[in-house]
């Protein structure tokens, strides 16, 4: 086991931010989830990064104060939307323990995660990753619960507003930075966050483009976790939230994107913009129009039908958009990683149907779709609990923009924007997600979604005068 220098920097920042209390704390962690591509400490062949490092701080500084651990525990109790996601934890883990032996040998997958199998085709069977999927998934509900009790309160809840915002730009900053670095011949300057012991695919290329990795493995990760932001802070522009900061962080994160060289980006992106375009006309259609929901229902019909105008009437523009197209989705199928991805997908689906529905185990297989992950590796139990989850937590109700008061309309605009940022996250998931876990992004946003500020700042108020 070796500590790295990350994760002296992460350990500096956690002691750093004790003082200032758990809603710093929860800022910083926010923001080092950014790096995803980053070892903080490296055991063997696996690696624990500096958010999943940092959350023992977050943990800790939160949970301290009884009424935040009230809140946590009550926010994955019946009949709150966190306990259909701990019922998805807890059968997850008991899969992970029983499933690989339960069912060894009546199917075939590729392994995720064993690198003493190189990518091979093996029986089923109790593998490494089995142990720490389980973790991973854990550290996210324990995030989630976390992210909820400091919710509980306004200033709690502006400050996973701010984190998340803060998030963005990073996500930005580091995008553009891999940009800078490649063309300088620089790359070595990252190397520090780059420490992992994934396969980096940072100095990829697709024809003369760059492929944009950020602070992430792959660029299909960047994608992903930018199709998140992309969707926090679009539908935040569209209810006319912090219009000069939102408005440009969804634009640039948009353009990064579209130009990432990734499939999930560009396949997801149009889906995303729908999304964002259905929130503003249900604004509309209640009445609750800003003159930025006006404007994306006004403008964005002629714009796209200007834009594509020019597209078709300009070979030379049509010429190079489609060979981009073609590359990146429609000829993707033949490409190596296409047809990887692929049978991967193929693996998981048998799984799923040689096991009785019941799946091979949490953290046993590997895929390219979420859905064929949760149902390869937990079967149809684990889908129903999923599924609960997102319904509880992103329901109509809970999408509701109240208009008695300025206070809880800025609420119900948060909350709807962290729900559009889930769905964003699992629309990108659905072309290229290899595991359950959606990482910690997705857990802070959907605490942020399911919480309720306006109803308990009294009972935070309660809690610090018991500590």
């Amino acid at each position: 086991m070796s500590l790295e220098p990350i994760g002296l920097i992460t350990i500096a920042i956690g002691l750093l931010c004790l003082p200032l209390g758990y809603r710093a704390m929860l800022i910083a962690f926010i923001c080092l989830t950014v790096l995803g591509s980053a070892a903080a400490v490296l055991v063997g062949s696996n690696n624990i990064q500096p958010a999943h490092l940092f959350l023992v701080f977050l943990a800790f500084s939160t949970l301290s104060w009884r009424a935040n651990a009230d809140a946590a525990i009550k926010s994955i109790s019946p009949p709150a939307p966190g306990f259909w996601l701990f019922c998805f934890l807890v059968y997850g883990v008991l899969t992970a323990m029983f499933w690989p032996r339960l069912f060894a040998g009546s199917t075939t997958i590729i392994p995720l995660g064993a690198s003493e199998f190189e990518g091979k085709q093996v029986p089923v069977g109790p593998i490494s990753s089995n142990l720490t999927q389980s973790i991973y998934l854990t550290a996210g509900v324990i995030c989630f619960a976390v992210t909820s009790a400091i919710s509980t309160s306004r200033r709690g809840f502006d400050a996973v507003v701010t984190g998340l915002l803060a998030y963005t730009v990073a996500n930005i900053i580091f995008a553009l930075l891999d940009l800078v670095t490649s063309a300088s011949g620089t790359e070595f300057l990252l190397e520090f966050i780059r420490n992992a012991s994934y396969t980096m695919h940072h100095e990829e290329s697709v024809g003369s483009m760059k492929r944009i990795v950020g602070s992430w493995p792959e660029a299909s990760a960047f994608a992903g976790t930018s199709l998140g932001v992309l969707g926090f802070t679009g539908t935040l522009w569209v209810c006319g939230r912090k219009p000069g900061l939102t408005g440009p962080l969804a634009l640039i994160s948009l353009i990064l994107i579209l130009i990432s060289t990734s499939s999930t980006g560009l396949l997801a992106a149009p889906l995303i913009m729908a999304i964002l375009y259905i929130t503003a006309l249900n604004l509309a259609i209640n009445n609750n129009c800003s003159k930025h929901t006006s404007l994306i229902l006004i403008l964005s019909p002629p714009i796209l039908l200007f834009a594509s105008m020019i597209i078709l009437l300009n070979n030379d523009i049509y010429g190079v958009l489609f060979s981009y197209v073609d590359t990146l989705i429609l000829n993707k199928s033949n490409t190596d990683s296409g047809m990887e991805r692929s049978s991967w997908n193929a693996y998981a689906l048998q799984n799923f149907f040689d096991t009785w529905g019941l799946g091979v185990g949490l953290g046993t297989n590997r895929t390219s779709s979420f859905p064929l992950a949760v149902l390869s590796n937990l079967g149809i139990p684990g889908a129903i609990f999923y599924l609960l989850f997102l319904l509880s937590a992103f329901g109509v109700t809970r999408a509701q923009r109240p208009t008695y008061s300025a206070d809880t309309r800025m609420a119900a605009d948060t909350r709807m924007a962290a729900r559009n940022g889930c769905l964003s996250l699992i629309v990108g998931g659905l072309v290229s997600a290899p595991t359950v876990d959606q990482g910690f992004m997705f857990y802070v946003m959907a605490a942020l979604a399911c919480a309720m500020p306006d109803e308990s700042d009294a009972t935070a108020a309660a809690g610090m005068a018991k500590r």
